[in-house]
């Protein structure tokens, strides 16, 4: 009879060996892990049979770390070491975000980097653990769902797509890619949130047309247009802003507190307090029309107020009506109306609350879409996308033509910014232009790079700087010099310029200037290969204290049953090992611990054969041999 090679769900026998590869959702309040079993796309869950982590970090007293549900538990008893919505700081600096409520102790480090020669700073957050930028924290976040797919799936991964906004900039996305390396994550490719929730739909559904995607998360928004046709997605336009979001919202109802309460500002205690009670009044509105807020703040003051949904709504109309802004400008980039819109994708957790889903429904005459979880949907596109990066064979042909959301160019004369590369422009993308000299006898010209859509530098976002040296001296406007811009399907940058006379030239791989640079990424790898080895010495410790516990209650039970088996002097040299056992258990040295454990070992041998002949003759006790199987 033949034998059918018969492989686990989702996985496939060699030699068509199925590649571990998974989708992630890096969000602002809670991140996903999802991956492709069997065809079809699904959320992987904890040990517990949760699909979501809680995107919160804390950093405990014993230099250790916590991340998800155990962390969520720590923010309002320990504010300053438990880090949320760490999303929003990614790529930032500190005059990027606003620290005036924040529990966190912000500092700011200048990058020494020879590219980030800029005045930009990366914001950075203190903690009991030392100074953690934003790339080090997610890095805890994505470390942890890494270990939960490779948990799952049984194997090592062979790669993540990660998600991002669509309106994320260049030092964001470059930030996103840092973390995931610090995590030992192989990034098969960044992918904006919304191209990922099209992906989803348009596999789950078979839709084809012309689709908005609307993504309101914790912490950003973006509004995407894609034009769906037999497996091409097609990003027609984006908008968005990536400092809105449902932490907003809570900001909103924080504020309400404090003047209803009329208290004054309060502590990180109170504050972080505060904004939780502020999130559960949120999200209990979504399918009730009051929510009760009470709370015992820390100068024993008591809060007791009640929020109805309607004033709720006229709190946060103003961040309903700032979602259509951006709306409007992708329906223009796009050169669409209202009308030739086919349906409307509700993403992210955000979109929970009824305004949003009403302000929508009546914004594009037409209920949007909700039959995908917001929360899980970028997650499972995401998957679907690495299934096909990983190599794996796929039922569907999957091209997603991506676009880049902020202008590209550089500075010229004047301090103004000649756009390289436009915004919405397909990816992945080169493009060059000619430049050349401001001076007679010019032999070297300095390139700086910025993203965004303004006419002046100073308005846009320095990227990096460079040099190129070596042109031949010419008269003002001979040279020629090409500076040609190449960003790859991740949304990230290279620029490259040459002299086309003398072929000099000069190039970068721009990494921006909050991000971090290869030594800073190398020290941090190092520390956590450190980190791992000293983990594993303190486990070895741990289990060595235990089995040697473990031990010495047996010896010593065994001594209180059958010490009349072996003489004092036995007995003794017993007790004197058990003595040094017991002393050594405290010690930090394993193999010390270990070395003690065998010499109690030893030293109870005779006396471990002596209960065993012992418990024998019970056993045979008034028995004749004829009586005995055996």
């Amino acid at each position: 009879m033949a034998l059918l090679q018969i492989s686990e769900p989702g996985m496939s026998a060699a030699p068509h060996q199925h590649k571990l590869a998974v989708g992630i959702d890096l969000g602002t309040t809670n991140s996903l892990v999802a991956t492709v079993r069997s065809g079809l796309s699904s959320v992987l869950s904890d040990e517990h049979g949760h699909a979501l982590l809680p995107s919160v970090v804390h950093y405990l007293k014993d230099g250790s770390v916590d991340v998800g549900f155990s962390a969520q538990k720590q923010q309002n008893l320990d504010p300053h070491n438990t880090i949320l919505s760490v999303k929003r700081f990614m790529g930032r600096g500190l005059k990027d975000i606003d620290v005036s409520m924040s529990p966190y102790h912000f500092v700011e480090t200048t990058s020494t980097e020879a590219n980030k020669s800029t005045a930009n700073q990366m914001v950075q957050i203190e903690t009991r653990a030392g100074i953690k930028s934003p790339v080090e924290i997610s890095s805890e976040i994505l470390k942890t769902l890494k270990i939960r797919a490779e948990k799952s799936l049984g194997g090592e991964l062979v790669g993540a797509v990660i998600t991002v906004p669509a309106y994320f900039d260049d030092a964001q996305r470059q930030a996103t890619k840092d973390a995931a390396r610090l995590a030992g994550i192989n990034v098969l490719r960044l992918l904006n949130e919304p191209t990922a929730a099209a992906v989803a739909y348009g596999l789950d559904n078979a839709s084809e047309g012309v689709y908005v995607i609307y993504d309101l998360g914790g912490g950003t928004f973006d509004i995407s247009i894609l034009k769906l046709s037999k497996g091409v997605f097609e990003v027609l336009a984006t908008n968005g802003d990536s400092a809105l979001g449902g932490d907003d919202f809570d900001q909103r109802i924080f504020c309400w507190i404090l003047e209803s309460s009329k208290l004054s500002p309060r502590n990180a205690y109170d504050t972080r307090l505060l904004l939780s009670k502020a999130r559960e009044a949120k999200e209990w509105l979504t399918e009730h029309a009051e929510a009760n807020i009470s709370c015992l703040l820390s100068d024993g003051e008591f809060v007791n107020l009640t929020l109805s949904t309607d004033q709720f709504i006229t709190l946060t109309a103003n961040l309903v009506q700032k979602t259509l802004s951006p709306t409007r400008k992708a329906l223009r980039d796009a050169g669409l109306t209202i009308e030739e819109i086919n349906g409307i994708v509700m993403v992210g957790g955000a979109t929970r609350m009824p305004q949003i889903r009403k302000t929508v429904a009546e914004y594009f005459k037409q209920t949007p879409l909700t039959n995908l979880d917001p929360d899980k949907v970028v997650a499972l596109g995401a998957a679907i996308q690495a299934n096909v990066l990983a190599g794996n064979k796929s039922d569907a042909d999957l091209l997603l033509l991506d676009v880049i959301p902020l202008s590209l160019g550089l500075e010229t004369f004047g301090g103004l910014a000649e756009k390289v590369i436009h915004r919405n422009s397909t990816l992945p993308v080169a493009r060059a232009q000619e430049f050349t000299t401001y001076k007679d006898g010019q032999t070297a010209m300095s390139i700086h790079v910025v993203q965004g859509e303004r006419e002046l530098v100073s308005d846009c976002r320095s990227l990096a700087r460079f040099e190129l040296r070596g042109i031949p001296p010419m008269v003002a406007g001979a040279a020629r010099i090409r500076v040609t811009f190449t960003v790859d399907a991740d949304g990230l940058l290279s620029v490259s310029a040459r002299e086309t006379s003398s072929n000099v030239e000069a190039n970068i791989t721009v990494k921006p200037s909050y991000g971090l640079s290869e030594d800073e990424i190398t020290s941090m790898l190092k520390a956590s290969f450190n980190s791992a080895e000293a983990d594993k010495k303190a486990r070895m410790l741990a289990e060595a204290r235990v089995d040697a516990g473990a031990i010495i209650e047996a010896v010593r039970a065994a001594l209180a049953a059958d010490s009349a088996l072996i003489s004092e002097q036995e007995k003794l040299a017993i007790e004197a090992e058990i003595q040094r056992l017991s002393a050594i258990k405290e010690t930090q040295d394993a193999d010390e611990i270990h070395q003690a454990v065998e010499a109690l070992n030893q030293a109870t041998e005779a006396f471990a054969a002596a209960r065993m002949d012992a418990s024998i003759s019970r056993a045979f006790a008034g028995k004749d041999l004829d009586s005995i199987n055996l």
